[in-house]
């Protein structure tokens, strides 16, 4: 079975977006902030990571860049599930190495959508 990384500071996203995830297959877990993140990416990494930007401790960004630079951390495919919407803060995030970006609120169908087109579903 795939894992998912789900990451972001809110419990109720956390929450909608596992109920998603795990109804396509994914087993998952869960991380509050990057930091928290980046520890259960050094314990067991994922198949994919749904991040989200704004956290505290350590944001999605930072998180995505020490990511990239793990052993393995070139493995995960990272969503990013944000807010955010301005052209050049997407344009950081597929620099830094995300793979797709999905704008909040979101639905089951766009989840489904983005993960099919990374190939993760």
């Amino acid at each position: 079975m795939r894992t998912c990384l789900i990451v972001d500071d809110s419990r109720v996203m956390r929450k909608v977006a596992r109920r998603i995830l795990e109804d396509v297959g994914f087993e998952i877990a869960e991380a509050g902030d990057g930091v928290e993140a980046l520890a259960w990416c050094r314990a067991a990494m994922p198949d994919a990571i749904l991040l989200d930007w704004h956290m505290p401790v350590m944001n999605g960004l930072e998180f995505l860049k020490h990511l990239r630079q793990e052993p393995g951390g070139d493995i995960p495919t990272v969503v990013f599930c944000t807010v955010e919407n301005d052209r050049a803060r997407i344009m950081d995030a597929l620099d830094a190495g995300a793979d797709e970006y999905i704008m909040k609120p979101f639905d089951g169908e766009i989840i489904t959508s983005k993960f099919a087109q990374a190939g993760l579903v």
